[in-house]
């Protein structure tokens, strides 16, 4: 018996897209707020990571942006 890959599922890619975006939106949210009781390295170290996460974002919304194109065209039919 040999393992098998599993189908290629794209139904639902874009809202777990859209729930990572919200999420990590979150996770900035929280580390902006933590930001103003702290100073120095551990500041910088907090909006770096930050700058990490607004990258991250830009990249899901070009993959969401994919996701919703090729569901547009079809590939649900497939």
């Amino acid at each position: 018996m040999r393992n098998q890959p599993k189908p290629d599922d794209r139904a639902d890619n874009v809202e777990k897209l859209q729930d990572m975006i919200e999420n990590t939106e979150g996770n900035i949210q929280k580390a902006s707020e933590t930001m103003m009781n702290v100073e120095g390295e551990e500041r910088e170290a907090i909006e770096a990571k930050n700058q990490r996460r607004e990258n991250s974002i830009a990249a899901l919304r070009e993959e969401m942006q994919d996701e919703a194109n090729a569901r547009q065209q079809g590939y649900l039919d497939q």
